[in-house]
């Protein structure tokens, strides 16, 4: 946050008061605002291993003006202290982000109504202890740095903060469809400024569980195709080996059977398969000869 009330000159102050006070009720003057600057967001990687693409912060630098600031991402109308009234995005053109863009920040311009009950709020921002902030939006698209695939549509197996060859994986937010609130937090996830990134905009971790969740669902659907082929097998080789199709006892009981169960069943029934198969298939004995041919 720019913590210092800003004195602009009576031209700009004018430009100021007249975009404020399009979000009043009434025309309010210099002395019952307090105005200062936030650092909201930029495209440096944060602590969660994403950046917004500069699109991104474009997008946020409109979406942005009008909304309130509040405490700690809680929506609760009493904890409205300020409202952005314009932004703008600025570049720092002698600094380069980890991704090897040129640095850039988006600036909100905010304002408080001086109040009794807010007087020791505006003395925290001027001395600093209020500083850091975050942002809530949601971005549609995050795309993977490394192979530049959706990890909401299409997750890829790179892991955020894993060096591939020389490229470290995060990932890159963009197609912002909408921004909340910015916050009063005491650590935020961008190191500048400070992003939460909520409503719809998913964590790396949280990807990875429905990762392993989907696993799981293809697991037990390849499970439960298994075991129905288990049952058919077993209705087969029971006509088979006991001439036995109709509905009984038995094939009720193997409709309940775990997978462990069935292929003991399967075992049972190929092994009197198999005896059956060999005793059809053994070699009768000559018979014996008769006695009146036989010779002394």
């Amino acid at each position: 946050m720019e913590n210092q009330e800003q004195n602009p000159s009576g031209t700009e102050l004018e430009a100021k008061l007249e975009q404020l006070n399009r979000f009043t009720r009434r025309t309010l003057t210099q002395e019952e605002v307090f105005l200062f600057d936030v650092r909201l967001c930029d495209n440096e990687i944060d602590r969660d291993g994403e950046r917004f693409s500069l699109e991104a912060l474009e997008q946020l630098k409109a979406l942005f003006v009008g909304k309130t600031g509040i405490f700690d991402h809680n929506p609760k109308g009493e904890n409205q202290t300020a409202r952005i009234y314009a932004a703008e995005l600025v570049q720092e053109p002698e600094r380069v982000t980890s991704a090897g863009e040129v640095y850039t920040f988006l600036k909100g311009h905010a304002y408080m109504v001086r109040t009794d009950a807010n007087r020791d709020l505006i003395r925290e921002i001027d001395g600093g202890i209020k500083k850091e902030v975050s942002i809530s939006c949601a971005a549609v698209s995050q795309t993977c740095s490394v192979c530049g695939s959706d990890r909401r549509k299409n997750p890829c197996a790179h892991r955020v903060g894993q060096l591939y060859g020389e490229k470290r994986c995060h990932v890159v937010l963009s197609d912002v469809t909408d921004a909340y609130e910015w916050s009063f937090v005491a650590v935020p996830a961008q190191r500048e400024a400070g992003v939460t990134k909520q409503f719809g905009m998913e964590t790396d971790g949280e990807r990875r569980c429905k990762q392993l969740e989907q696993q799981l669902q293809n697991r037990n659907a390849l499970l439960n195709r298994v075991e129905d082929s288990l049952r058919q097998e077993i209705v087969r080789l029971r006509f088979l080996v006991e001439g036995s199709a109709a509905q009984d006892a038995v094939s009720a009981a193997v409709e309940r059977m775990s997978l462990e169960e069935l292929l003991g069943f399967q075992e049972t029934l190929r092994t009197k398969q198999k005896h059956l198969c060999q005793a059809q298939l053994r070699t009768p004995e000559p018979q014996e000869q008769n006695g009146a041919f036989r010779m002394g």
